[in-house]
This record gives C-alpha cells, structure tokens and sequence, in this order.
C-alpha cells in the first residue's frame, strides 16, 4: 500500500498549517510528514510533541541522540537516516552515529547513557530496572529527564511508526546516510 506524500499545494486543507510549520523549520516538507499529512490529526498530534521535545532540557545533541536511538530501536529506515543527518549537524561524532545506527552505544559516557536507557524503554515498554535509572542518573541526568525521555519516545514513535507504515522515500539530501533495518 502507498501513501501520497503531500507537498504543500496537495495536502489535506486541515493538514496544511502544520505542513507551513515544518516547512519553515526545516526548509522543506520532510517526505515523512508529507506522508503523515495524510492524517490531520496523526500530523497535529506530532507536531505539539515535536515542539515540547525541542524546548525542554536536553541540549539538541542530546535529542538526537534519543532520536536516532530509538529510529534505530523501532527499526525507520527514513528516521534513521534523517536523524544521523541532524545527529552529525548537532556535533556527534560520526563514530559515535555509527555506533547507535550498529545497534552499540557512543564513546561518549553521558550520551551513551542517554541511549541505553532510551533502548531500554523501547524494548522493555517501560519496565526499566531501577539499575538503569542509577546509571542514567549516575552520568549526570536527573529524575525529571528519565521522565522527559518519554515525549522523545512518544514523538519519535508517532515518527517511527508513521515512517515504517508509509515507507516514503529517501530525499536525495539523505541518501549518503541510507539505513536497513
């Protein structure tokens, strides 16, 4: 099954002031929201959560390391190459990306913190054990961010599902960071 990918002139009319938005803060309609365009309120949804994400206390280094993690951990081929693209901007390290696209963890303690336990809640559906959350902690968090990683989650799930439902394709900016699951 195929799903249109809506640019701004073919979008659904309740679909189109969040399609403006993303296209002003990225420059351009990323394929997966002109997918998820399909759907007002998927895209609604994910745009109040996109934008809380991006104002709490996490630096935006660390948001995409949350990101590309759980891309990874859901298995979005097009969210893991945009995050391994934003990933790179933000300052990781290309081995510390590349070690998140293998499935390991960054070089750099308080990211890989950070990823393990994002992993972590992805595949135990929340059932962390209180050892992860001392590690997470331990690497100079808080208590509040172990909560603050859920709407990463829930955003980059809404992302990460709506990507692997719709499979839209790779813009051509994206295809030198191409991903398999």
């Amino acid at each position: 099954m195929t799903y249109p990918i809506h640019t701004l002139s073919s979008v659904p009319e309740a679909s189109q002031p969040v399609l403006a938005q993303l296209q002003q803060a990225f420059g351009i309609v990323p394929n997966i929201a002109g997918a998820m365009a399909n759907s007002p309120e998927l895209l609604k949804g994910f745009w109040g959560l996109f934008q809380q994400v991006h104002s709490g206390t996490f630096t935006e280094a660390e948001i995409q390391t949350l990101l590309l993690t759980n891309a990874v951990t859901n298995g979005c081929n097009w969210a893991v190459a945009f995050h391994s693209m934003l990933a790179l901007k933000e300052g990781l390290s290309e081995a510390d990306v590349e070690a998140i696209r293998t499935g390991a963890l960054p070089a750099d303690a308080r990211l890989s913190a950070l990823s393990y336990l994002a992993r972590r809640l992805i595949e135990t559906r929340g059932h962390v054990a209180a050892q992860d959350l001392q590690s997470f902690i331990a690497a100079g968090f808080t208590r509040a961010q172990s909560l603050e990683i859920l709407g990463v989650t829930a955003a980059s799930t809404i992302t990460n599902y709506g990507g692997t439902i719709t499979q839209p394709p790779l813009e051509d900016f994206l295809l030198p960071h191409r991903w398999q699951a």
